[in-house]
């Protein structure tokens, strides 16, 4: 076979037979197809998708691609399970809800990903945490998930290689927004993971890779099919994402504002929502709670009584990480030079904002790549940004820009004043979660 040939079958809309796809799949594992095979591959299936036996076949084979994780001898008390967001804007979702199910007896291995596009990644989160080791060995990442609970990892070499090299081109190559693409992403690293129950937070809005309601609803079910198909229970949350996810955006400012969470300090209403509607499902499909109630009763008393923070500090430490990291996050997050305010042009009401343009203004300040290669800079990023509804006077701060250097921090700015917008009724809230989708 020539993956030329196939290529351009697929950019002229015919369907790839199952041994083409292992053909494309093997390629992109082993390398001996190109990056620039790769990302035109990723264009046609942008543009012509893959079909109802091409995205299973293709799915399959990036989570066949490496080594799959086996729980079966670990003899764990309880179930393992897990959850995924297709990204968000200030989404660090992840590094509260791992703890909490910990907490409540379930078992996550997360595999996650670095920044994708406008979107921030949970694996450049956690690594602006000094010494924190996401690239654990498949052994390692079993040995901590059955010490701790819990485990967020990036990809080793050994699990779903083919999507990690696919993840890193269509950052780069405007193939991030595509059904198909997305799903076999995300459901071949979490079949390799062994993972006995998922749930999937399905975002929407202006922040989200599926910006309309239709492509959301289309993602959320074709994730859920095709990974119930393959044996993998599976529920999805379409929730809200038409603005910032809590009140930072930027690296180490979403792991303070985690960190704030945890202990109790500060809980922002809308992250608290959907962080409790997702444990509640995982604590469901897990089998740990008989019902809805039962469910967010169990996790929030997880927060409650310290046992979810104290769970991600022996993670932390577990994975390389300082062991005093929950009391003292302060003394090891990096920061910045200039922490200025963004300050309201106008008095009203915060009555939208654009999310994607507000990660873009991250990835402007260097919290972001361009290229797979870039280096990150964990510091950059807002802080305390407002929500929507909230009422505010000219002058008074919509976020603090933290940047590198003060013409930085004016093009962010700018960037923000235009991502805001302030109008003079304030609006109707929309519901943090929209819909759920089950097989």
């Amino acid at each position: 076979m020539l993956p030329q040939e196939l290529i351009r079958r697929k950019r002229d809309g015919a369907a790839l037979s199952e041994a083409e796809i292992a053909f494309m799949v093997e390629g992109i594992t082993t390398g001996s197809l190109t990056e620039g095979q790769i990302a035109a591959f990723a264009m046609a299936v942008f543009f012509r998708g893959l079909d109802r036996y091409e995205l299973p076949a293709f799915t399959l084979g990036m989570a066949r691609s490496g080594q799959q994780v086996d729980w079966g001898d670990a003899a764990l008390p309880g179930p393992v399970i897990d959850k995924h967001s297709t990204g968000g804007v200030g989404d660090k979702i992840s590094l509260m809800l791992a703890p909490i199910v910990a907490a409540c007896g379930g078992f996550v291995p997360m595999i996650s990903g670095r920044g994708l596009g406008h979107t921030g990644g949970t694996l450049d989160k956690l690594g602006s945490i000094p010494g924190y080791h996401p690239y654990p060995t498949i052994e390692e990442l079993r040995v901590v998930v059955r010490d701790v609970g819990c485990a967020i990892v990036g990809q080793t070499d050994d699990l779903a290689p083919a999507d990690r090299r696919l993840y890193a081109i269509r950052d780069v190559t405007g193939t991030v927004e595509s059904v198909p693409l997305l799903v076999s992403s995300i459901l071949s690293k979490k079949l390799a993971a062994g993972l006995q129950g998922l749930v999937m937070d399905v975002k929407t809005g202006s922040g989200a890779f599926a910006a309309d309601e239709a492509m959301t609803r289309e993602l959320a079910e074709r994730l859920v099919q095709v990974a119930t198909d393959a044996g993998l229970p599976t529920v999805a949350l379409i929730s809200d994402m038409d603005s910032v996810i809590g009140s930072t955006v930027g690296n180490a400012l979403e792991v303070a504002e985690s960190i704030a969470y945890l202990r109790g300090d500060s809980r922002d209403p809308r992250l608290h929502e959907l962080v409790i509607a997702l444990a509640a499902e995982m604590l469901m499909l897990g089998r740990l709670a008989a019902d809805t109630t039962e469910a967010r009763t169990r996790s929030q008393q997880a927060l409650a009584s310290g046992a979810a923070a104290e769970r991600f500090v022996r993670m932390v430490a577990a994975l390389g990480g300082p062991a005093d990291f929950l009391d003292h996050s302060e003394h090891y997050l990096p920061d910045v030079e200039v922490v200025r305010p963004c300050r309201a042009l106008r008095p009203g009401y915060i009555t939208g904002m654009n999310a994607r343009q507000i990660g873009v203004a991250v990835v402007a300040l260097g919290g972001g790549r361009t290229r797979p290669s870039d280096a990150i800079d964990p510091a950059v990023g807002f802080s305390k940004v407002v929500d929507v509804g909230d009422k505010i006077e000219t002058g008074a701060p919509l976020a603090l820009v933290h940047a590198r250097s003060e013409a930085q921090a004016e093009a962010a700015e700018a960037a923000l004043q235009h991502a805001i917008e302030i109008g003079d009724a304030a609006p109707p809230l929309r519901p943090m979660v929209h819909a759920r989708i089950a097989a």
